[in-house]
């Protein structure tokens, strides 16, 4: 017998064989299962073309966006608010000298976020139609466009957590190795934003519940603990103390200036210099860097003191627990609100694309960052029509207040109906709701995370297709008719 002609491929015959397998119309049936998220996924992908041709090079923040570039080059973990989870990201892509190729990466992400979400709910028989339907804010909402376009943590953020739900979500029995590739992702997820930390005990819990099991309880919590604490231990050496970041105590101090009331308290000599003073700032997280402020008028840098700001706060909120809960409701609401709020005064809440031109302040750690990173930064400034066609379109793709409200509620009805699968994904959603406002403060940045999780949780309301029935075989030969 003849073999095939030296022009025939590997790929082509894999191709036949999948002719030989799947009839024309089983092919069809399967590409029509998928073509409304197809579809989507496409739109999506050029609106992030659009964005990238629109606002050149990439949005950058002082002084967030040019820390983490300075700790890629060079990496050691940082004092501050910043673990060192996303300057390795921005390590590997240094070599390429592009902070275009970071927003490049970083829609990827975002497109990438859709995908595991789809494949989830498809894995759990949802609709084409409905799996494709929960990805929709995710992948149109202009807040996004304009996170992932930023040279910042969160898109990497909610990649790596919508990752470890994916992971746990994806069969029905959690096994010992999804339960350790699980914990890397949450452990990961800290390291590049440390409200990632309550999330993995959150997780812990909600399968301890689902009685997953000692044995993937255990592998889950020794994969997510062991990458964090030999992050610990890097700190430690530098550091002299061993933690994730050198700004916990900073941050919690600033959520208690709100309601502080020290002749409640009644803190040591030690902390009462840490009493608000007089100083008013329209947001929690403005106490950390106003001038006035009593932590910013002890001697050295604020961050020196971050292990007696947390002591004191720690007491203020055992003292005034109800007034505690009241500020975190007050401000959490904020994200329900239908015209964005902006919180603090100081900040676009929501609609940032505009045709006005930014600048660079002049800094050094500029200068550094440009000769060791990339030469090419650069103020971002928008380029017609691109930036023409996102500054209309911001107004129309914004998921209101109101619209996530309804969203988690329906993820909360999905978690009582189908607690197996439901609970977890809606309990994420909610921690990454109320946590970063209950350690710091309230920001539209830290809502968005919380999309993404709560529009799984909220399409697992919907019952799964049923199965299709059993075909049947096809005869062959002789006796067919």
């Amino acid at each position: 017998m003849r073999g095939p002609p030296p022009t025939t491929t590997i790929g082509s015959r894999v191709l036949t064989d999948l002719r030989t397998a799947l009839p024309s119309r089983q092919r069809a049936a399967v590409l029509a299962d998928h073509r409304v998220f197809a579809v989507l996924l496409a739109l999506a992908a050029a609106l992030r073309v659009v964005t990238m041709l629109g606002y050149r090079p990439a949005q950058l923040y002082w002084y967030d966006s040019f820390t983490y570039l300075d700790t890629a080059v060079h990496l050691a973990p940082s004092a501050t608010f910043h673990p060192s989870g996303y300057p390795l990201l921005l390590r590997a892509l240094w070599p390429a000298h592009s902070v275009e190729l970071i927003a490049a990466v970083q829609h990827a992400m975002g497109l990438a976020v859709a995908v595991m979400l789809y494949a989830v709910l498809r894995r759990r028989s949802l609709p084409g139609w409905g799996a494709a339907l929960a990805t929709v804010p995710g992948l149109f909402d202009a807040s996004f466009l304009r996170l992932e376009h930023a040279v910042l943590s969160d898109t990497q953020f909610i990649f790596l957590i919508v990752a470890g739900l994916a992971v746990l979500m994806w069969s029905p029995v959690l096994s010992a190795r999804a339960a350790v590739a699980a914990g890397l992702l949450f452990a990961l997820a800290a390291l590049t934003r440390t409200i990632a930390l309550p999330l993995l005990l959150l997780v812990l819990l909600v399968l301890a519940v689902r009685r997953a099991g000692r044995r993937r309880l255990a592998a889950l919590a020794l994969a997510g603990t062991l990458p964090l604490a030999a992050y610990a231990a890097w700190y430690g050496q530098h550091h002299g103390r061993y933690a994730l970041s050198g700004a916990d105590g900073v941050a919690l101090w600033a959520r208690t200036m709100t309601f502080a009331d020290c002749r409640i308290v009644q803190p040591p000599p030690e902390q009462a210099v840490l009493c608000p003073n007089g100083t008013v700032v329209d947001a929690a997280s403005e106490y950390v860097w106003a001038p006035g402020s009593s932590i910013n008028l002890l001697p050295g840098d604020r961050f020196r003191h971050n292990d007696l700001a947390r002591s004191f706060a720690l007491r203020v909120i055992a003292a005034q627990p109800l007034d505690y809960l009241r500020e975190v409701v007050r401000d959490t609401s904020i994200a329900f609100s239908w015209t964005p709020i902006a919180h603090p005064a100081r900040v676009t809440p929501a609609f940032g694309f505009s045709r006005g031109h930014w600048s660079l302040p002049d800094q050094p750690l500029i200068g550094k960052v440009r000769q060791e990173y990339d030469p090419g930064i650069r103020a971002m400034s928008p380029v017609g029509p691109y930036a023409d066609f996102l500054i209309a379109y911001q107004y129309v793709a914004y998921l209101r207040g109101p619209l996530l409200g309804a969203i988690l509620l329906l993820g909360a009805a999905a978690a009582v109906r189908r607690p197996r699968i439901a609970l977890l994904p809606w309990a994420i959603a909610m921690g990454l709701l109320v946590a970063p406002v209950a350690v710091l403060d309230f920001d539209h940045r830290y809502v968005l995370p919380v999309i993404p999780v709560a529009c799984l949780a909220a399409a697992l309301l919907f019952p799964p297709r049923p199965p299709s029935p059993p075909r049947a075989p096809t005869r062959s030969g002789p006796g067919a008719a």
